[in-house]
């Protein structure tokens, strides 16, 4: 047969990709990296990058790219057969690049390079990616010798297989859980949440209204049900998936303890204290005490706008709602209610002039705008038929494409994100220019009936941030695969052109031309957005103090040595310590904290706030010089998207910016300055 994942065509054939390609595929690849290990180590090809390059690079790419396809598949179109093949799969894969990085015999070579004459001619972008490679050499543990170097791959396979299971238990158990609602139990629920509920009931033949945990389903029901008693039903399945009070299969708790125990052993083996200081090594921060005091610093400064924002929610719940005694389950309801008073609009009036279609040509738009490019749909083959392609071109020349999912559906892991399906690489066997693709995936609600979907506003800025990590990694003009795009960029400087993205969706001129209703077709009316500028900063100082103390959490884990036994204890002293909310005792976040035990992000969660502290910043220029000035964006497209990872970061942002970053325009934008 022929299979798609062994295929050289520029993209995949997503339509014919099955389970049983998986393994034949994966095994062909795998022997021609292993034979190309074997050859690139051996005295026939010198310590040269290019003959390195040429042996080495397109063989592991080639292998990278294809289990790339079956790790995105396995993210947004799980099946049982995929599940199986992937973890059959998942254990070779995790042990070839386990072994690549810690070959004393490849390392040696990276050193002669490193150390030759020759060295001093590598352009800018191939030092970086050489010191980059030298480094993670070290981190792969290529420095270790006999029974630590072979415990040290055994952590490697086993960790990677933990946070797989991780990711399983999450995604099984919020598929699992289902409501049947009658229709006044849905009493305050927006019309859109309820006909898609009916839908989903109607689809399984079943009465009533579908509830789940999928996040369209889930969030409007917290924020609008005026049934107390479904917020809890709903609240409480949903922060004890995946834990010790769901059935015993998906339970994390094990999980977590033993991937804890596992990164510290592995930071013991390195020669390093914990698990932060393996993280911190190839990031901006220097040291997990900094951190800290970066997050404690940041809670001291909002707590004040917090305790106000708490005890404003308190006063209002109770006088206008009737609620003494508020409870998590009410936060949402109370807050929305608070700020429908406050500010006189809902989230759902804002959502009628935000359809999907309407919001992408106003995202392309400011894209095309600042940073001189044509966006335009293009045609390839997809995983659902809800899936879009689209081609980014320059001067007539293409320079990235993406794949856009938009809509949750079962077999899709929640939450959002941006993936590489292929980097900008000057090939080292043809010397053509590969191009790169990036996956853009989100969960948003999906149209119902012949309405296109609508988003609220917050989920407009969720798109606008994986669209500018798409960004970054398709405008770069760095031919070099290590440091091109989002590769090689300190994991704590990688959301900066995320978050600066987010700063569109609060400016009018912006708005005005991505906003329609969805049955007048009118923009969203000045006044409207007026008061969602107003509400802009509503809870900050509450929404800041949880990141804070997701980042806390994240730290204290992976620097703490009985933080394995100790893991909901540290959560509740992280919450004594910084949060002002209420939390039931039964509240399992950690369970479902797929960033930090499956997603890359131990010990790298304070980044969110970190690389905010950049992005507002490099926002802030905009707002001095002009907010679609394209000066200014052609200066932030060459001095940070073109950039990728070939210098550090902070080098690109004082490129920008022409100094050191401040704080003083993430707490001026937050309200708390």
């Amino acid at each position: 047969m022929t299979n798609p994942l062994l295929e050289t065509t520029p993209l995949t054939d997503f339509a014919a990709v099955r389970p049983e390609h998986v393994t034949p595929a994966i095994d062909v690849l795998l022997a021609e990296a292993n034979a190309a290990l074997d050859r690139a180590v051996g005295p026939d090809v010198p310590a040269d990058y290019d003959a390195l390059s040429l042996v080495l690079e397109v063989p592991v790419e080639r292998l990278g790219r294809a289990w790339g396809v079956v790790n995105h598949l396995a993210h947004v179109a799980d099946t049982p057969e995929l599940r199986a093949v992937h973890a059959e799969n998942l254990p070779k894969i995790t042990e070839f690049y386990t072994r690549q990085g810690s070959d004393e015999r490849l390392y040696a070579k990276y050193k002669a390079i490193a150390a030759s004459p020759a060295a001093a001619a590598l352009s800018p972008a191939r030092r970086q990616a050489l010191a980059h490679a030298l480094r993670d050499f070290r981190l792969g543990g290529a420095d270790l010798q006999g029974e630590a170097k072979a415990r040290f791959m055994a952590l490697q396979d086993r960790m990677a297989e933990l946070s797989q299971a991780f990711s399983n238990h999450v995604l099984d158990a919020t598929d699992a859980f289902a409501h049947y609602a009658t229709a006044e139990e849905l009493d305050g629920v927006p019309a859109d949440v309820v006909a898609a509920a009916r839908a989903a009931a109607e689809a399984e033949g079943k009465p009533g209204h579908k509830l789940t945990l999928h996040f369209p389903s889930y969030f409007p029901v917290m924020q609008y049900a005026r049934n107390r008693a479904l917020r809890e039903t709903l609240y409480t399945a949903y922060v004890t998936r995946a834990s010790e009070l769901g059935p015993a299969e998906r339970d994390n708790t094990a999980v977590m303890s033993e991937l804890l125990t596992l990164r510290a052993e592995e930071a013991t083996l390195l020669g390093f204290a914990n698990a932060a200081e393996v993280s911190l090594a190839p990031k901006m921060a220097g040291t997990p005490a900094e951190v800290l005091h970066f997050l404690r610093d940041l809670a001291q400064r909002a707590r004040p706008s917090a305790e106000k924002d708490l005890a404003d929610l308190r006063d209002f719940a109770a006088r206008e709602l009737g609620l003494t005694d508020l409870q998590a389950w009410d936060l949402a309801y109370a807050g929305e209610k608070l700020k429908e008073a406050r500010y006189a609009f809902s989230d759902q009036e804002v959502k009628a002039y935000l359809p999907l279609p309407k919001v992408l040509d106003g995202l392309f738009h400011i894209a095309e705008t600042l940073f001189e490019v044509r966006i335009q749909p293009a045609e390839a083959p997809v995983w659902h038929p809800s899936v879009r392609f689209f081609r980014i071109e320059r001067a007539g020349q293409v320079v990235g494409e993406f794949y856009l999912d938009p809509h949750a559906r079962p077999g899709k892991r929640p939450g959002a994100w941006m993936d590489s399906a292929r980097s900008r690489w000057l090939r080292a066997d043809s010397h053509q220019l590969q191009t790169p693709v990036a996956y853009l995936v989100c969960n948003f609600s999906s149209p119902v009936g012949d309405k296109p979907a609508l988003l609220t506003h917050d989920e407009v800025t969720t798109l606008f941030h994986e669209f500018g990590h798409g960004l970054h990694h398709m405008l770069t003009q760095v031919d070099e695969m290590g440091v091109s795009g989002i590769d090689g960029v300190e994991w704590d400087a990688v959301e900066l052109p995320s978050q600066f993205m987010e700063n569109f969706c609060w400016e009018w001129e912006v708005i005005r031309h991505l906003s329609a209703h969805v049955d007048s077709g009118e923009p969203l009316p000045r006044a409207l957005f007026d008061k969602m500028l107003a509400a802009k900063n509503f809870q900050s100082g509450l929404q800041t103090l949880r990141q804070v103390e997701f980042g806390l959490f994240d730290m204290r884990l992976h620097t703490e040595a009985d933080a394995p036994q100790r893991v909901q204890a540290i959560l509740n002293e992280v919450r004594q310590e910084v949060s002002l909310l209420p939390v039931p005792a039964f509240n399992r976040m950690a369970h479902t904290f797929s960033h930090i035990f499956a997603g890359g992000y131990s010990a790298g969660y304070y980044s969110y706030k970190w690389a905010e502290v950049l992005s507002a910043d490099a926002w802030s220029a905009f707002e001095e010089e002009g907010v679609l000035n394209p000066d200014t964006g052609r200066r932030y497209r060459c001095e940070i998207l073109e950039a990728g990872g070939a210098r550090p970061a902070i080098e690109s942002f004082k490129a920008f910016r022409g100094r050191e970053p401040s704080i003083d325009a993430l707490l001026r934008h937050q309200g708390m300055a």
